[in-house]
Parts: structure tokens; C-alpha cells; sequence
């Protein structure tokens, strides 16, 4: 019986591994713009945060619980849009795999134009994190300023699919 279990837990051990990124694909803003717009027939939900911030660090397990729960919907996809500076790439990956996040993670390696992106993505975006943007078929449907709770999160996407 005790092999069993150790044959079970290495198992899934494995499969959460493979689950996790093993590198973050940095990209400039006008890349994270296409590859947007490239995503169509599916509600994409895009959340900008960083591992330096609480609010997001704090909601993310929300993320992956929606995430996980979703993640068999051809009509939906999630990527987390990490704000850390690229030479912290190696502190975003070492996080990805505590945190156990298993939604795709990029870094937007674009901060000294922040004033330029940031209005292109949201009119009303002041450039505080956590924020996440909601879209359908390369449109915009929803913009949420501020940390999302898991009811409000899933609201969001029901009413999106």
C-alpha cells in the first residue's frame, strides 16, 4: 500500500510540474496588443499584476481556481501578464511554481512606456495593479480596476462565454 501512495504522489507531483511554465516569454506591449487580437472565438481574460504586489498575489488563487475550472472551454483562455522587471524573470518563475499558477504567465518587458500602453489598453487605467481586462473576440468587454474575488471573477466570465 505504501508504494501505492508513493507511486501516486510522484505521479501527481509530475503532473503539476508539467502543468507550470518552465520559462516566461518576455514581450514588448505592441506583441501582448497582436497576440490579443489574434485570439478570437474565445473570451480572454488578461490580468496585469506583479509578485511584488499584494492585492494581486492575494487574488491569483482566485485565477487558478476559475482558471482550472475553465480550462477545458475551447471559448476561454487566461494569461497573467506579470509588470515585474525582467531581471526579476528569474523571481516570476520560482513564483509561478510556488503559487502553482497553471494559467499562461508573460512579462511585459515594456515599463518605460508604461505612459503610453497603459491608455491604449484602458482610458481610465491610472497604472495601479492589479487589473484585469475581459476580452471578446479581440474586443474589449470588461475592465476591473482593483482585486477581483472569485464570485465577481466568474460573474464576469459566465456572463462573457
Amino acid at each position: 500500500m505504501k508504494k501505492i501512495i508513493h507511486l501516486f504522489l510522484f505521479l501527481f507531483s509530475i503532473s503539476v510540474f508539467n502543468a507550470q511554465q518552465k520559462d516566461v516569454p518576455s514581450i514588448k506591449y505592441e506583441e501582448l496588443e497582436s497576440r490579443i487580437q489574434q485570439e478570437k472565438d474565445q473570451l480572454l481574460v488578461v490580468n496585469f499584476w506583479s509578485t511584488t504586489c499584494a492585492p494581486c498575489v492575494k487574488e491569483l488563487p482566485h485565477f487558478m481556481e476559475i482558471n482550472k475550472k475553465y480550462s477545458d472551454n475551447p471559448k476561454f483562455k487566461m494569461i497573467l501578464v506579470s509588470l515585474d522587471r525582467l531581471v526579476d524573470k528569474e523571481r516570476v518563475i520560482k513564483f509561478i511554481k510556488t503559487k502553482n499558477l497553471t494559467a499562461e504567465v508573460i512579462l511585459l518587458d515594456d515599463i518605460k512606456r508604461m505612459n503610453t500602453w497603459i491608455p491604449r489598453f484602458e482610458k481610465d487605467w491610472d497604472g495601479n495593479i492589479p487589473v484585469t481586462i475581459f476580452y471578446k473576440n479581440g474586443e474589449k468587454v470588461h475592465f476591473n480596476d482593483g482585486e477581483m474575488g472569485k464570485d465577481e471573477l466568474e460573474n464576469i466570465i459566465v456572463k462573457n462565454l
